[in-house]
């Protein structure tokens, strides 16, 4: 049976598995600023994942850096995605509202996907040791 925290931290990886199921949806189809937007919540949420797999507490941010600050004194090679997690915040408010913003494109999007997957395939090997 899992404990309060294991089942708290599957719950943000179930909805990170529901945001790249409609991701993989969206790049098909879809708009790629959406696509973008996805990505973001997938790296999000595997990430509040693994800071309550650590017990840390985390304020109510969006900010993919904020949340590598929290895990690095717990997963220092974090940083080895530091790139990655630069890439997906730019698209947190730049995909959800309007304003003076880039026009995003497919390959955008799926650059994004594939970064969002490396912080994925990170905290669940995290997760699994």
């Amino acid at each position: 049976m899992l404990t309060g925290q294991e089942k708290d931290c599957q719950e943000w990886f179930k909805k990170a598995e529901e945001d790249l199921i409609s991701n993989q949806a969206v790049l098909k189809e879809g708009s790629p600023s959406t696509a973008c937007f996805l990505s973001q919540q997938i790296a999000e949420k595997y990430l509040k994942g693994l800071l309550i797999f650590h017990n840390i507490e985390f304020p109510k941010v969006h900010d993919l850096l904020e949340l590598e600050g929290l895990l690095l004194s717990v997963e220092p090679k974090i940083e080895n995605y530091k790139k990655d997690l630069d890439l997906l915040s730019t698209y947190y408010f730049e995909t959800r509202y309007p304003g003076e913003y880039p026009e995003f494109t497919l390959q955008e999007s799926i650059a994004a996907f594939e970064a969002a997957n490396k912080i994925k395939e990170f905290v669940l090997e995290r997760v699994k040791k």
